[in-house]
């Protein structure tokens, strides 16, 4: 066939000839640039609105744009104005039985923040309605959760005691939770969703574990009805307070501990194994909570040492406004909580919600979630709540009860009010040693083994992350734990960006495909020639390994007993995406020593921007564009060519 170079003439051999019979190769066109700014704008773009959240408004009249902004802004107005009285039967009975989960977990989550426990049932009665009207998800049930509550009582108590000053404290926790719905709001508005994704999935499955456990152990004061109970969570400190008080520990408490953790833990597993019967487990803990309370005035077991929750306050939320601190050493503190707050409670929220989305086929957008989370946080602080989020444990009941909207939301939280209005004089007599109980049942489900089992499996790197995140909360403490998994998520990044993969690649035979040849073993390399892969874009922080990495594929092959002299090392750009100053640097100097060892650098398949980059450096005047190819296939076949001709012509 014809030759055809770059420019339609010949291609040229190393030597400077133009050969005129070689195999068809196509042109690698360079696109026309487009300007730093719009280079710029459209990382931007593509970073902030990737889903295009203003498509939607184009080519609308301006009666329809109002109604979509309304609908954007309230995704409440998405399904509230097609709701019919048959959905209302299912909101209705995931509703009431998410709140008979929601109740008993609400006073004992309470604990593990420091506050009182009406505030826990004030948090699951303002936050579920503003969710209900700008949140999203469908499935979805607010409150407070254990994981939440843990950390942020864990980092409160290091600034007050909430002994020694409840009020105080309780300021705190308001002024924290405003900050946390702030720095929501932010996040949600300046559209910066991926910054929660900087916690890998990895890393988040063991902070949860070693999260579980810690709740767990940090419960042995309840049910062993210990009262100088240490404030560390670590699980060294707490097995000291546990064994150094056992002159404290109540038979009885005990007893009613073990019994009702038993009844839980059997309700879950008949659940699971019949998932008809999640109903079993969802008013479960309720039910506890009534027979043990029954149980202990009964018997008035309160009077032989065993410790009760107490007098609760009556009453609908009242307003915390005016006990926010804005003033004095406490602002640190309270931004400091708030924000290491937000993140674990988007994290977990944003998760549960696409994961229950996904089950059920539709889609939420991250970043409008975010903004619902940070909203009813802001209320909440204002209304005497703590941070709220997703509830895993009461979106499943949720999902599984038939919920149909955010109306399980709504029927949940008045459900609650009626509680907050009329029936708190009921638990007075509630032991915590249940409490304690319904709060261990609850967090088993926080430890995932199969996905452990799962990471160990993909990703030994990634294992490390969930041990170093598990390890961090068990032995030091929960802050410690998340830094850890932040670390080492970091880390990974680090690592996958400095040290991006490379690959050797051969030919499939029978066919013009190039793969990897630890993948594909029996791929052929053509003697002479090292066609190299890089798998990732080419920055300056990677830009000096991949080339050390080329040229030590070219050393490796040369120094193998017999083989043909390299003259042709050709580069595989297929995977990047793109190449800054210090990888055209990089690439230029790789071209020099090539060039003094009589090797012909050649490139295969660069994209767009990397292709732009070689011809605005000089990169592609220089190498010439003739050693550019469509295809490793095509590059290997010109340099083919020109090895069997240099052997021809050697012969002779």
């Amino acid at each position: 066939m014809a030759l055809h170079d770059r420019e339609g003439g010949g291609t040229a051999a190393p030597n400077g000839q133009l050969v005129e019979e070689v195999p068809l190769v196509h042109k690698v066109l360079v696109p026309p640039p487009g300007g730093i700014f719009k280079e710029v704008g459209q990382g931007i773009w593509e970073t902030f609105f990737y889903d295009a959240p203003v498509d939607r408004f184009r080519g609308q009249s301006k009666r329809i744009k109002s109604w979509l902004g309304l609908k954007f802004l309230f995704p409440m107005l998405e399904w509230i104005t097609s709701y019919k009285s048959r959905m209302f039967v299912g909101d209705l009975i995931a509703g009431i039985t998410i709140a008979s989960l929601a109740i008993p977990q609400d006073l004992g989550y309470s604990k593990l923040a420091g506050v009182p426990p009406v505030n826990g049932l004030y948090s699951s009665f303002v936050p579920p309605l503003i969710y209900s009207v700008l949140g999203s998800s469908r499935d979805i049930a607010i409150g407070p959760v254990a994981v939440v509550s843990l950390l942020m009582g864990t980092l409160l108590k290091q600034e007050i005691s909430p002994t020694e000053q409840p009020a105080l404290y309780l300021q705190l926790a308001f002024t924290a939770t405003f900050f946390a719905g702030i720095f929501q709001t932010g996040l949600g508005i300046l559209r910066l969703g991926f910054v929660i994704q900087f916690l890998s999935h990895a890393a988040i499955v063991g902070f949860m574990a070693g999260a579980a456990v810690t709740i767990a152990l940090q419960q042995l004061k309840g049910l062993l009805n210990i009262t100088n109970f240490t404030t560390d969570t670590d699980f060294v400190s707490v097995m000291k307070s546990v064994f150094g008080h056992i002159d404290e520990w109540n038979w009885r408490s005990i007893v009613i501990g073990l019994a009702f953790l038993s009844f839980l833990v059997a309700a879950k597993v008949l659940a699971k194994k019949k998932p008809k019967l999640f109903w079993v487990s969802a008013i479960a803990p309720l039910t506890s909570v009534i027979l043990a309370t029954v149980f202990v005035f009964v018997f008035r077991a309160d009077k032989r040492g065993v410790k009760v929750v107490g007098h609760i306050k009556q009453g609908v939320n009242p307003s915390s406004a005016d006990q926010l601190l804005f003033t004095g050493k406490y602002v640190g503190a309270a931004a400091k909580i708030g924000l290491v707050t937000s993140l674990i409670a988007l994290t977990e929220g944003v998760a549960i919600g696409r994961t229950f989305a996904a089950l059920r086929d539709y889609h939420i957008d991250g970043n409008k979630e975010m903004i619902a989370f940070g909203i009813m946080n802001i209320c909440g602080s204002l209304t005497s709540c703590y941070c709220a989020t997703g509830s895993f444990s009461r979106s499943a009941v949720n999902y599984q009860a038939g919920v149909k909207t955010a109306m399980a939301n709504v029927v949940m939280a008045i459900t609650v009010l009626i509680t907050l209005l009329f029936l708190t004089p009921l638990f007075k007599y509630t032991p915590n040693t249940i409490l304690s109980a319904i709060i261990i049942s609850a967090v088993l489900s926080l430890i995932d083994f199969k996905a452990a089992w799962i990471i160990w499996k993909i990703d030994k790197f990634d294992f490390l992350a969930t041990l170093g995140a598990f390890f961090g909360v068990f032995f030091v403490s929960v802050e410690i734990g998340l830094l850890i998994a932040v670390c080492i998520s970091f880390v990974k990044i680090l690592f996958n960006v400095t040290r991006p993969h490379t690959a050797l690649l051969g030919n499939i035979p029978g066919t013009n495909v190039y793969r990897n040849l630890q993948q594909y073993p029996k791929a052929t390399v053509a003697p002479g020639i090292v066609a190299v892969r890089v798998d990732a874009a080419i920055y300056f922080s990677n830009s000096q390994y991949i080339h050390d990495k080329a040229l030590r594929y070219v050393e490796d092959e040369m120094a193998k007993p017999g083989s043909t002299p390299i003259q042709y090392l050709i580069i595989d750009l297929t995977p990047v995406t793109n190449i800054d100053t210090s990888g055209i640097i990089a690439m230029e100097e790789l071209q020099r020593i090539l060039k003094k060892r009589k090797i012909q650098l050649a490139f295969a398949n660069p994209g767009s921007q990397v292709i732009q980059k070689f011809d605005s450096s000089g990169l592609l005047e220089e190498l010439g564009s003739e050693w550019i190819f469509f295809t490793v296939g095509e590059a290997v076949q010109v340099c083919s060519m020109f090895l069997n001709k240099a052997a021809g012509e050697g012969s002779v």
